[in-house]
């Protein structure tokens, strides 16, 4: 895995595919770029499996999309508190991270995504998507937060 800090860095930048991940407890939201890496786009939302499943579905379809779309990159977000500081939602992102490293032959890189949910949800709820709907895109919406985030880092 890349450097955490929120820039791209030790990476190359390479023409190509990437996949964005947004990790919940119980989604995945999941987001890809246009191969130059211009803009991000929502894919889908994968349902969580068992956190202690090696097999877990969510990896399983990530690894799916990554040959299906012959992506070069994945960048998941980790969720730190605003202190900079790991919780639990980000020591989970990392354990899924490992999971994603070890079925993947394509780089997985971590980088801060403090509020992307929030501001992803407060995104959709400006444009009148709310409640059940909301759930259903927030995830894949924060996706493609964090990766555009790192697509507008990289080309800087």
């Amino acid at each position: 895995m890349s450097p955490d800090d929120g820039t791209p860095g030790g990476t190359i930048w390479t023409r190509g595919r990437r996949l964005g991940i947004d990790v919940g407890a119980v989604r995945v939201g999941v987001a890809m770029c246009d191969p130059d890496g211009i803009l991000a786009t929502p894919v889908e939302t994968v349902p969580r499996g068992a956190a202690e499943d090696a097999g877990e579905p969510a990896v399983r379809r990530i690894a799916e999309l990554v040959t299906e779309h012959d992506v070069v990159g994945v960048v998941l977000g980790l969720p730190r508190n605003l202190r900079g500081e790991d919780g639990p939602a980000a020591r989970a992102a990392r354990e899924f991270a490992d999971a994603l490293t070890a079925g993947l032959d394509v780089p997985v890189e971590l980088v801060d995504e403090r509020m992307t949910t929030v501001v992803a949800a407060r995104q959709l709820s400006g444009r009148g998507v709310k409640g059940r709907k909301q759930r259903a895109v927030v995830d894949q919406a924060a996706a493609v937060q964090i990766l555009q985030g790192w697509l507008d880092r990289a080309r800087s």
